[in-house]
């Protein structure tokens, strides 16, 4: 019995869009996508000792300001994604922030950014590099107090826009 092709279409696996047919990576080519207002957030954390969390909100760590430092280095990086990551189209992005929340629970620090753009690709990409920049950024500025500061959970929380519609983790 023959299938129908939207059965076999199914169950087919989706095609990964940076391999090309011979296996080579490749750009994805969006000339012909639609120019729609695309979001997307991102979050990760960064666990420390309270001893340590307690001299951020001070601000007497050696090397400053650590979230006011943080968040610049991850607006900076969002700017600069399709530098890093090779096969990420370079963007006009419309805004971007960047939340850093102490937090006792963890303890340590939870860091969310929000990158938005009207174009014809999304921005998933450069809301992670925020944050996992932001997070190195505030390990490379408390390292000298501790050692074991660990970087955690770096994901997407959110995309809208584009042809996939909402995604919330």
């Amino acid at each position: 019995m023959a299938r129908s092709p939207s059965k076999a279409k199914a169950k087919t696996k989706p095609a990964l869009t940076h391999i090309g047919a011979s296996g080579e990576a490749r750009m994805v080519d969006v000339s012909e996508k639609p120019a729609t207002e695309r979001l997307a957030v991102a979050e990760g954390r960064v666990i420390m000792t309270r001893a340590t969390l307690d001299l951020i909100r001070s601000g007497n760590a050696k090397k400053g300001d650590v979230l006011g430092t943080a968040r610049i280095a991850g607006i900076m990086a969002a700017k600069r994604t399709s530098e890093l990551i090779p096969l990420c189209h370079p963007l006009a992005l419309s805004k971007v922030t960047l939340d850093i929340e102490p937090n006792d629970k963890l303890p340590g620090c939870l860091v969310r950014a929000a990158v938005k753009v009207t174009g014809p690709t999304g921005v998933e990409m450069e809301a992670l590099t925020a944050v996992s920049v932001a997070c190195l950024t505030i390990y490379d500025m408390i390292k000298a107090v501790e050692r074991g500061v660990r970087i955690e959970g770096i994901h997407l929380v959110e995309k809208k826009g584009g042809k996939s519609g909402h995604y919330r983790a």
